[in-house]
């Protein structure tokens, strides 16, 4: 599952609005002494097979379902089974026998499980098969979602009458963690594994999807269509699934397999932009693992109100819309969120679906490989310097928020499974990932990847027996490694320092762990580069403080510590600017070039650092071109004079269109005499970007003609370009344009809302229209509650106390009213 897009988008945009620091803590953490020790789960019936038949009522929301369950003990002899059932109707349990159903006795505890009492005591060499007959009710269970997964009842009926405008009606499943149990009475535990027939009786006008491979289609005499999908390889309860909608399929192939793309019929054109690298991405991972794509075939589906990001059902992965975007939209995408998802989504149905992890506790080797995986692809397709900006942003993520040190990668103590879903499991554990193959070298690591995968296929796995496959491949022990980084929590803080000796013709390097507690191992390398040479030396650090000394003819350059930029810690490097200038040009990593920049930044009165930023805004990868244009100090007049021609020719030709964007922002501000011209020539860009830079720019020197322009645009725009008309329009415009900015805002996904909601408000205190100071008020609460799991209701809160004293200074009462109202209902919401 791809979570970030929720917890880590949501907070890096309200960041980026500006609404306040309190954005950067996670949700709220749960207290170290209630956490609960959380055993792998015994296992005392094993699922074999899960036969369904279900049916659809759109009116009603319910799911009618028929089950059979083929199962066998686990090894003890039983006379009892217990399935999980959430908030269902059972109207009949049965054992099947020679083809009858003989009832069985059974009790339903808190409409959460059945325990059943089966007609005879088996054995773990016998199965037997029970039928259900039951009734699926998701919108009337009450279920807790998390920060991961925003909702829990398993079953989702999109827009079912139709009633809501512009939105299709559709029905999908959601079951991690464990809310497969919604639909159809399971083990819903991870480390059950059973095969399964899915028939689905729908209105014939939709298309279905299901896991494994569509068996049969039967068209009823009713007007409805019955499909049969089978997964006939074992997999987890929690990866079923099933969508049902108006979905156009492109097909496309990898190998002999199938590869199916799932879109809503306006984006069915940008299908294989979307998605059109899937077949190299499963050919890029089948040979770098040695274990071929495992399943029949490949599809996804991107769904509506998705309550997550993605989630790797098996041979069936379904996305947040987010990733279904337009040709203008992918223009300025690269390896956005999308793209990265759909390559974690995929890595999955290795790690995840073909071995899973045994239980919560050792999420880590489904989503930490995932998480891995984005870096892994984008360094293969997009190269080195984008796998590095990938992995670091991923870092800072995770040492973002102080309670991640606090936490084991394998977490047996928690208080509920689905706190296990974080910044630990995810970006640290990719970033442990990364260290384990920088130290094992990259053939031993896969070696290791794919022994673990044949020995564990179609099983559950845990750490360790990730630990012993890698020392089967290496031959190497790493019981310190895991212990330290799988089993301990937190990370170093390492501070750096050095001191040359000329007498001596010896370097020394002070290396100092500062963090609380234990020491950590840091195997590294430490380049030293001298006389325009540059040598490696291999070392670890073992201690808390550790002395280094190197011989060298002449005083270094540059002493570069963790020359391969791999190691998960916070640094705190004593270099001098000279040598962070020597190390920008010299060094050749995206982390050797970030740090140089961010030490230059604020430094530019010096002239090596001016020459840093002035040749970063020619730099390799666009990341750090846009970091450097953004960082320019342009009130000074040396670096003014000498990167304004850089930038003219940056936002006129970059082969970037997010540099070129920049870099018309920074024009823009300038207000320069002459740019006119550029910013009504890249108003005619196809890039959405680029627009929404361009008429920024615009409205800072001719207001009225950047109004009639974005008015121009109200018929297509998206992104960049929509938030620039907003802020035109907040800026600019009244009660006219209110209109649209409304629509704007409430029709937005969690990306959009939150990049637009600081002008939104602002537009909100303005409009002279008390009605649509209300709509504006009501949308912001509604907001803050759906996200208050998050930490929004806090400076949402205080945008609305602000809008309330613009409306009070106007005389708008019954707004500064709705806003106490609004504030209340955000209180009083749990």
């Amino acid at each position: 599952m791809k979570k970030t897009t929720l917890t880590g988008l949501i907070m890096g945009m309200v960041i980026a609005a500006g609404i306040g620091p309190v954005m950067a803590q996670s949700p709220k953490a749960e207290s170290p002494e209630m956490k609960i020790y959380r055993a792998t789960p015994t296992r005392i019936n094993d699922l074999v097979h899960t036969k369904l038949a279900v049916r659809f009522d759109y009116k009603k929301c319910y799911l009618y379902g028929k089950e059979w369950v083929t199962l066998k003990p686990h090894f003890y002899p039983t006379d009892s089974l217990r399935l999980d059932a959430k908030g269902m109707d059972i109207k009949n349990i049965s054992i099947v026998k020679n083809g009858k159903n003989i009832p069985l006795k059974y009790k339903y505890q808190d409409s959460l499980s059945l325990a059943i009492t089966l007609d005879k005591t088996y054995h773990n060499n016998e199965s037997y098969t029970v039928y259900i007959d039951y009734t699926s009710k998701p919108n009337e269970l009450h279920a807790k979602g998390s920060a991961a997964i925003n909702d829990a009842k398993g079953l989702y009926f999109i827009n079912p009458d139709g009633s809501e405008k512009d939105k299709p009606t559709q029905i999908w499943t959601q079951g991690e963690t464990e809310s497969s149990s919604c639909w159809f009475p399971t083990i819903d535990k991870t480390e059950q594994k059973t095969t399964d027939e899915i028939a689905m009786t729908v209105p014939a006008k939709y298309v279905t999807l299901s896991n494994g491979r569509l068996a049969s289609q039967k068209v009823n005499g009713d007007g409805t269509r019955t499909d049969v999908w089978k997964q006939e390889l074992p997999h987890s309860p929690y990866l079923f699934m099933m969508a049902v909608g108006d979905f156009k399929i492109y097909k496309d192939k990898w190998r002999n397999k199938e590869v199916n793309y799932y879109l809503e019929p306006k984006y069915a054109p940008y299908a294989k932009e979307i998605f059109g690298q899937t077949p190299e991405l499963i050919e890029f991972y089948s040979k770098t693992l040695g274990v071929d794509y495992p399943w029949y075939k490949y599809s996804q589906i991107v769904v509506r109100d998705y309550v997550s990001g993605a989630m790797e059902n098996t041979s069936a992965t379904l996305h947040g819309e987010y990733v279904q975007l337009t040709h203008r939209e992918l223009i300025d995408a690269y390896y956005d969120a999308g793209r990265s998802t759909i390559a974690h989504e995929l890595f999955h149905q290795w790690f995840g679906d073909l071995v899973t992890a045994e239980s919560w506790s050792n999420l880590t080797v489904n989503e930490s490989f995932a998480d891995f995986s984005e870096m892994l692809w984008a360094e293969h397709k997009y190269g080195q310097d984008e796998a590095d900006a990938h992995s670091y942003t991923a870092m800072q993520s995770y040492l973002a928020n102080p309670t991640n040190k606090t936490k084991d990668l394998v977490r047996f103590h928690y208080n509920d499974k689905e706190d296990v879903f974080d910044a630990v499991t995810y970006q640290k554990g990719g970033r442990v990932l990364n260290m384990l193959r920088n130290y094992l070298g990259k053939d031993a690591f896969y070696k290791g990847l794919h022994i673990y995968l044949k020995t564990n296929a179609f099983k559950a796995g845990e750490a360790q027996q990730l630990r012993l496959a890698l020392e089967e491949a290496s031959g190497r022990d790493l019981n310190w490694f895991f212990n330290q980084w799988y089993y301990g929590p937190g990370n170093p803080k390492l501070k750096i320092s050095y001191k040359w000796d000329d007498a001596a013709k010896k370097e020394t390097v002070y290396l100092e762990q500062t963090q609380d507690g234990k020491a950590f191992i840091l195997p590294m390398a430490i380049d030293i580069y001298a006389g325009g040479k540059k040598v490696r030396h291999q070392v670890w650090m073992n201690d808390k403080a550790d002395t280094l000394t190197f011989a060298s003819a002449v005083k270094p350059d540059l002493v570069n510590v963790d020359g391969d930029k791999v190691l998960l810690a916070e640094k705190r490097d004593m270099k001098t600017l000279d040598e962070y200038v020597f190390q920008y040009f010299n060094a050749p990593l995206y982390l050797d070039r970030l740090e140089a920049i961010d030490k230059a930044t604020p430094e530019q009165g010096d002239a090596g650092a001016r020459k840093v930023m002035l040749a970063a805004l020619k730099d390799k990868y666009y990341g750090l071109r846009i970091k450097a244009i953004q960082g320019l100090n342009m009130s000074s007049d040396d670096v003014r004079n000498a990167a304004q021609p850089i930038l003219l020719s940056l936002a006129q030709n970059d082969v970037n269109t997010l540099v070129r964007a920049a870099a018309i922002t920074v024009l823009g501000k300038l207000k320069a005499p002459g740019m006119l011209g550029v910013f009504n020539e890249a108003l005619k860009s196809q890039s959405y970007a680029i627009q929404g830079a361009a008429l920024s720019a615009l409205a800072l020197q001719e207001p009225q003609a950047a109004l009639t322009q974005a008015k121009a645009f109200e018929k297509d725009n998206k992104g960049a370009l929509t938030l620039a008309i907003i802020h035109v329009y907040a800026t600019n415009g009244g009660d006219a344009e209110w209109p649209f900015v409304y629509k704007q805002f409430t029709n937005a996904e969690i990306q959009g809302k939150f990049s637009m909601i600081r002008t939104f408000a602002a537009m909100t205190g303005a409009v002279k229209s008390p009605a649509y100071a209300q709509q504006g008020i009501n949308a912001i609460k509604e907001t803050a509650i759906k996200y208050k799991m998050y930490g929004v209701a806090a400076p949402l809160t205080a945008m609305l106390q602000d809008i309330k004293t613009k409306r009070t200074a106007i005389g708008d009462t019954a707004s500064a009213n709705t806003v106490d109202t609004a504030v209340e209902e955000i209180n009083k919401d749990k």
